[in-house]
């Protein structure tokens, strides 16, 4: 098995950060430094940084971020993170991807470093859903610039996207938007591009998996079944 996977299934990291410890130097093979590309048989001893590492068992949970968390283990400013919801309880798990600070939903969090990296990567193009409330009425026709790609902060154009409005009157529009790319703080620089300032942003599926019954800061594991519906995304 290549290094970088199996260092990804023993929980360490996605993919592309285990070829950076490796280049790095931080990961052994045997007492020798690992190199990039190489295989690891059964018996061989890896460490990471001084410690060994060996194949386990992943975890896998869904949870209901609420607004005021950080989608992070930790933060150096004493900020609430996730894993203040997960508790003790849970093992060393981390978040797939990121839901900002004031925004809420659905989010993942695995030991599976190479299903995160399945999840998040551009070319995968996995489809997340969102529930946007913006400032004022908006129609239809107004958020064709948002659907065929604007350019946002910092020059960058968004891909094409899906967006219909689900609730509008004088005072906010709700629009449910359909995504396959993540750039931070994507749908709020939409937004802002065509004069609109986001007032809540709760993402609802992860291709077609949601949040249905699960309560605001609850969590819950993922059923197998779950777990392989999202690697085949």
């Amino acid at each position: 098995m290549r290094i970088n996977k199996f260092l990804a299934q023993c929980g360490v990291a996605s993919r592309r950060a285990c070829d950076k410890l490796i280049e790095d130097g931080k990961v052994r093979v045997n007492g020798r430094p690992a190199e990039p590309g190489m295989n690891v048989e059964e018996g061989d001893r890896v460490e990471v940084g001084g410690r060994p590492v060996s194949v386990k068992k992943n975890e896998y949970y869904l949870l209901h971020k609420p607004k005021g968390y950080l989608s992070t283990v930790s933060d150096d400013k004493g900020r609430k993170t996730v894993m203040d919801i997960l508790g003790s309880g849970v093992g060393r798990v981390y978040p797939v991807g990121r839901l900002d600070y004031d925004s809420e939903g659905l989010l993942i969090l695995t030991t599976d470093g190479e299903l995160a990296q399945h999840l998040t990567h551009p070319s995968n193009e996995v489809p997340k859903t969102y529930l946007v409330k913006v400032e004022g009425r908006l129609t239809e026709s107004d958020l064709n610039p948002v659907r065929s790609g604007i350019e946002i902060e910092g020059g960058y154009v968004t891909k094409k996207c899906r967006a219909h409005i689900v609730e509008t009157n004088r005072e906010y529009t709700k629009v449910e938007m359909v995504l396959r790319e993540g750039k931070n703080r994507e749908i709020r620089k939409m937004f802002a591009a065509i004069g609109k300032e986001v007032s809540l942003l709760k993402r609802t599926k992860v291709g077609e998996l949601s949040l249905r019954g699960l309560e605001r800061g609850a969590f819950r594991k993922l059923t197998p079944a779950e777990v392989e519906y999202l690697k085949s995304l």
